[in-house]
Protein backbone atom coordinates (compact mmCIF):
# COMPACT_ATOMS: atom_id res chain seq x y z
CA UNK A 1 0.00 0.00 0.00
CA UNK A 2 0.91 3.36 -0.80
CA UNK A 3 0.60 6.69 0.76
CA UNK A 4 -0.43 9.05 -1.86
CA UNK A 5 -2.07 13.17 -1.83
CA UNK A 6 -4.19 14.38 -3.87
CA UNK A 7 -5.79 17.70 -4.45
CA UNK A 8 -9.90 16.91 -4.30
CA UNK A 9 -11.86 19.63 -5.83
CA UNK A 10 -14.69 18.29 -6.36
CA UNK A 11 -14.69 17.76 -9.83
CA UNK A 12 -14.78 14.32 -11.95
CA UNK A 13 -11.39 13.84 -12.42
CA UNK A 14 -10.19 14.67 -8.87
CA UNK A 15 -12.87 12.27 -7.77
CA UNK A 16 -11.95 9.72 -10.53
CA UNK A 17 -8.15 9.66 -8.96
CA UNK A 18 -9.61 9.64 -5.49
CA UNK A 19 -12.02 6.64 -5.99
CA UNK A 20 -9.15 4.83 -8.28
CA UNK A 21 -6.23 4.84 -5.66
CA UNK A 22 -8.76 3.91 -3.55
CA UNK A 23 -9.57 0.92 -5.38
CA UNK A 24 -5.66 -0.08 -5.62
CA UNK A 25 -5.22 -0.37 -1.94
CA UNK A 26 -3.56 2.86 -1.56
CA UNK A 27 -4.28 5.71 1.52
CA UNK A 28 -5.03 8.57 0.50
CA UNK A 29 -5.21 12.26 1.75
CA UNK A 30 -7.26 14.50 0.04
CA UNK A 31 -5.96 18.38 -0.10
CA UNK A 32 -8.97 20.55 -0.16
CA UNK A 33 -8.18 24.31 -1.25
CA UNK A 34 -9.94 27.64 -0.74
CA UNK A 35 -8.98 30.27 -2.74
CA UNK A 36 -11.37 32.60 -3.64
CA UNK A 37 -12.78 31.56 -6.97
CA UNK A 38 -16.48 31.99 -7.74
CA UNK A 39 -17.56 28.45 -7.74
CA UNK A 40 -14.90 27.27 -4.89
CA UNK A 41 -17.93 27.08 -2.09
CA UNK A 42 -19.81 24.42 -4.55
CA UNK A 43 -16.39 22.97 -5.34
CA UNK A 44 -15.45 22.35 -1.26
CA UNK A 45 -19.33 21.31 -0.62
CA UNK A 46 -18.58 18.49 -3.31
CA UNK A 47 -15.18 17.19 -2.20
CA UNK A 48 -16.88 17.41 1.34
CA UNK A 49 -19.94 14.93 0.20
CA UNK A 50 -17.66 12.84 -2.42
CA UNK A 51 -15.06 11.88 1.13
CA UNK A 52 -18.48 11.14 3.23
CA UNK A 53 -19.21 8.68 0.23
CA UNK A 54 -15.85 6.85 -0.01
CA UNK A 55 -16.54 6.92 4.25
CA UNK A 56 -19.68 5.39 4.19
CA UNK A 57 -18.05 2.51 1.31
CA UNK A 58 -15.65 0.98 3.52
CA UNK A 59 -12.67 3.56 2.95
CA UNK A 60 -13.06 5.55 6.26
CA UNK A 61 -9.50 4.45 7.37
CA UNK A 62 -7.80 5.34 3.93
CA UNK A 63 -9.26 9.03 3.16
CA UNK A 64 -7.82 11.80 4.72
CA UNK A 65 -8.65 15.16 4.53
CA UNK A 66 -6.56 18.55 4.74
CA UNK A 67 -7.27 21.88 4.62
CA UNK A 68 -5.66 24.71 3.05
CA UNK A 69 -7.27 28.80 2.29
CA UNK A 70 -4.67 30.55 0.08
CA UNK A 71 -7.95 32.66 -0.66
CA UNK A 72 -4.85 35.80 0.84
CA UNK A 73 -2.89 34.99 -2.11
CA UNK A 74 -4.78 33.89 -5.12
CA UNK A 75 -8.37 35.63 -4.03
CA UNK A 76 -7.47 39.06 -5.88
CA UNK A 77 -5.91 37.50 -8.80
CA UNK A 78 -6.71 38.78 -12.27
CA UNK A 79 -8.99 36.19 -14.21
CA UNK A 80 -12.63 35.56 -14.86
CA UNK A 81 -12.95 33.03 -11.73
CA UNK A 82 -12.22 35.39 -9.20
CA UNK A 83 -13.59 38.94 -7.87
CA UNK A 84 -17.23 39.76 -8.94
CA UNK A 85 -15.58 42.25 -11.74
CA UNK A 86 -15.88 39.64 -14.93
CA UNK A 87 -18.12 37.28 -15.73
CA UNK A 88 -17.26 33.43 -16.29
CA UNK A 89 -16.91 33.48 -20.20
CA UNK A 90 -19.47 30.94 -22.07
CA UNK A 91 -18.62 28.45 -24.93
CA UNK A 92 -16.87 25.89 -26.15
CA UNK A 93 -13.56 25.06 -23.52
CA UNK A 94 -11.13 25.26 -26.43
CA UNK A 95 -12.14 28.71 -27.02
CA UNK A 96 -9.67 31.45 -26.86
CA UNK A 97 -11.89 32.87 -24.59
CA UNK A 98 -11.63 30.12 -22.27
CA UNK A 99 -8.00 31.34 -21.08
CA UNK A 100 -9.94 34.08 -19.31
CA UNK A 101 -10.33 31.76 -16.47
CA UNK A 102 -6.77 31.06 -15.88
CA UNK A 103 -5.63 32.01 -12.42
CA UNK A 104 -2.10 32.48 -12.08
CA UNK A 105 0.53 29.90 -10.58
CA UNK A 106 -2.65 27.95 -9.09
CA UNK A 107 -1.78 24.28 -9.68
CA UNK A 108 2.01 25.29 -8.83
CA UNK A 109 0.70 26.69 -5.57
CA UNK A 110 -1.68 23.73 -5.09
CA UNK A 111 1.42 21.22 -5.47
CA UNK A 112 3.75 22.67 -3.82
CA UNK A 113 1.14 22.59 -0.46
CA UNK A 114 0.64 19.28 -1.25
CA UNK A 115 4.54 18.00 -1.39
CA UNK A 116 4.93 19.48 2.17
CA UNK A 117 2.22 17.67 3.18
CA UNK A 118 3.67 14.04 1.03
CA UNK A 119 7.27 14.80 2.66
CA UNK A 120 5.54 15.57 6.08
CA UNK A 121 3.09 12.34 6.24
CA UNK A 122 6.01 10.26 4.60
CA UNK A 123 3.70 10.23 1.00
CA UNK A 124 5.66 8.69 -2.30
CA UNK A 125 3.31 10.61 -4.47
CA UNK A 126 1.67 13.56 -5.23
CA UNK A 127 -1.17 12.71 -7.63
CA UNK A 128 -2.70 15.54 -9.78
CA UNK A 129 -6.12 14.65 -11.90
CA UNK A 130 -4.78 17.23 -14.88
CA UNK A 131 -6.31 15.88 -18.34
CA UNK A 132 -6.00 16.45 -21.93
CA UNK A 133 -8.61 18.86 -22.27
CA UNK A 134 -6.90 20.81 -19.91
CA UNK A 135 -3.41 21.18 -22.25
CA UNK A 136 -4.78 24.01 -24.32
CA UNK A 137 -5.94 26.32 -21.97
CA UNK A 138 -3.72 25.86 -18.93
CA UNK A 139 0.01 26.21 -19.05
CA UNK A 140 0.28 24.40 -15.68
CA UNK A 141 -1.70 21.73 -16.53
CA UNK A 142 0.41 20.37 -19.66
CA UNK A 143 2.78 17.71 -19.33
CA UNK A 144 6.02 19.41 -20.11
CA UNK A 145 5.13 21.81 -16.23
CA UNK A 146 4.42 17.89 -15.39
CA UNK A 147 7.68 17.01 -16.18
CA UNK A 148 9.35 19.99 -14.29
CA UNK A 149 6.93 19.61 -11.46
CA UNK A 150 8.08 15.94 -11.20
CA UNK A 151 11.70 16.79 -10.97
CA UNK A 152 11.44 19.92 -8.54
CA UNK A 153 9.18 18.48 -5.82
CA UNK A 154 12.16 15.26 -6.33
CA UNK A 155 14.81 17.49 -5.28
CA UNK A 156 12.73 19.83 -3.03
CA UNK A 157 11.92 16.35 -1.24
CA UNK A 158 15.74 15.17 -0.93
CA UNK A 159 14.12 12.28 -3.36
CA UNK A 160 11.08 11.20 -1.11
CA UNK A 161 8.40 12.54 -3.03
CA UNK A 162 7.21 12.47 -7.14
CA UNK A 163 4.74 13.46 -9.32
CA UNK A 164 2.51 11.23 -11.15
CA UNK A 165 -0.78 12.85 -13.54
CA UNK A 166 -2.54 9.68 -14.69
CA UNK A 167 -5.09 11.46 -16.45
CA UNK A 168 -2.77 13.48 -18.77
CA UNK A 169 -3.48 11.57 -22.21
CA UNK A 170 -7.21 10.67 -21.10
CA UNK A 171 -10.30 12.93 -22.08
CA UNK A 172 -13.16 13.81 -19.76
CA UNK A 173 -14.77 10.91 -21.71
CA UNK A 174 -11.85 8.62 -21.17
CA UNK A 175 -12.02 9.31 -17.32
CA UNK A 176 -15.42 8.86 -16.89
CA UNK A 177 -15.43 5.40 -18.61
CA UNK A 178 -12.49 4.37 -15.75
CA UNK A 179 -14.94 6.05 -13.08
CA UNK A 180 -18.45 3.65 -14.01
CA UNK A 181 -15.93 0.68 -14.06
CA UNK A 182 -15.05 1.08 -10.21
CA UNK A 183 -16.45 -0.64 -7.72
CA UNK A 184 -18.11 1.57 -6.17
CA UNK A 185 -18.57 3.38 -9.26
CA UNK A 186 -17.30 7.36 -8.81
CA UNK A 187 -20.63 9.50 -7.40
CA UNK A 188 -20.74 11.66 -10.36
CA UNK A 189 -24.15 12.70 -9.17
CA UNK A 190 -22.45 14.52 -6.15
CA UNK A 191 -19.71 16.34 -8.58
CA UNK A 192 -19.55 20.14 -9.32
CA UNK A 193 -17.71 20.94 -12.54
CA UNK A 194 -19.45 24.35 -13.12
CA UNK A 195 -17.04 27.65 -12.67
CA UNK A 196 -20.06 29.75 -11.62
CA UNK A 197 -21.18 30.97 -8.26
CA UNK A 198 -24.77 29.18 -8.79
CA UNK A 199 -26.51 26.31 -6.97
CA UNK A 200 -27.74 24.26 -10.13
CA UNK A 201 -24.73 24.29 -12.84
CA UNK A 202 -24.97 26.49 -15.94
CA UNK A 203 -24.66 24.46 -18.84
CA UNK A 204 -22.98 27.08 -20.59
CA UNK A 205 -19.50 27.46 -19.64
CA UNK A 206 -16.89 25.57 -20.90
CA UNK A 207 -16.57 23.59 -18.00
CA UNK A 208 -20.08 22.28 -18.13
CA UNK A 209 -19.64 22.46 -22.17
CA UNK A 210 -16.89 20.28 -21.68
CA UNK A 211 -18.75 17.41 -18.93
CA UNK A 212 -21.67 17.39 -21.11
CA UNK A 213 -19.89 16.23 -23.87
CA UNK A 214 -18.00 13.35 -22.26
CA UNK A 215 -21.51 12.11 -20.72
CA UNK A 216 -22.90 12.03 -23.98
CA UNK A 217 -19.66 10.63 -25.46
CA UNK A 218 -19.68 7.64 -22.66
CA UNK A 219 -23.70 6.88 -23.64
CA UNK A 220 -24.33 7.83 -20.05
CA UNK A 221 -26.80 11.19 -18.45
CA UNK A 222 -25.48 13.52 -16.60
CA UNK A 223 -26.67 13.02 -13.43
CA UNK A 224 -26.64 16.78 -11.87
CA UNK A 225 -28.71 19.44 -12.51
CA UNK A 226 -28.71 22.06 -14.67
CA UNK A 227 -30.42 25.81 -14.89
Amino acid sequence: MNTIVIGLSGGMDSSTLLGSLLGKGNSVHCCIFKYGSKHNYHEIRAASEIIEYYNLNGYSDKIHRHDFNLSSILGSLDSALIGDDRDVPEGHFEDEVMKQTVVPGRNLLFASTMASVAENIGADKVALGVHAGDHFIYPDCRPEFIRSLNTTIYLSTDGQVGVTAPWTKKTKADILNVGYNLDPPVPYYLTRTCYKSQANSCGQCGACVERLEAFKKTNHSDPILYE
